[in-house]
């Protein structure tokens, strides 16, 4: 998936943690400045093939689900794999964890 903006791409679930199956979906969350603000609008600008979901958020509102302690922010910090980081987010995280 070729995307024309800037953005973090953290694979999560259960292909990030090793123990997918035949059913599992890839989970994908995508963070941009550049999303629309309404969710659906963000969804249906993005190509996404079958058998992946993606979440795409911008960064303040990922920022603020890591206050929030949401599960899913959470994953993606701890035992995300970053695909692509033009917002350098791993340094980020990395720094915040020494």
């Amino acid at each position: 998936m070729k995307l024309p903006f800037k953005v973090t791409a953290i694979l999560i679930g259960s292909y990030a943690r090793g123990d997918f199956n035949l059913w599992s979906d890839i989970d994908i969350l995508l963070l941009s400045e550049d999303f629309k603000a309404n969710p659906i609008d963000r969804l249906n600008a993005l190509d996404i093939p079958p058998g992946f979901q993606v979440i795409p958020l911008t960064l303040k509102e990922f920022e603020k689900l890591l206050i929030k302690k949401n599960p899913m922010a959470i994953e993606a910090v701890n035992s995300g794999v970053i695909l692509k980081d033009d917002f350098k987010l791993a340094e980020r995280i990395k720094a915040s964890k020494s």
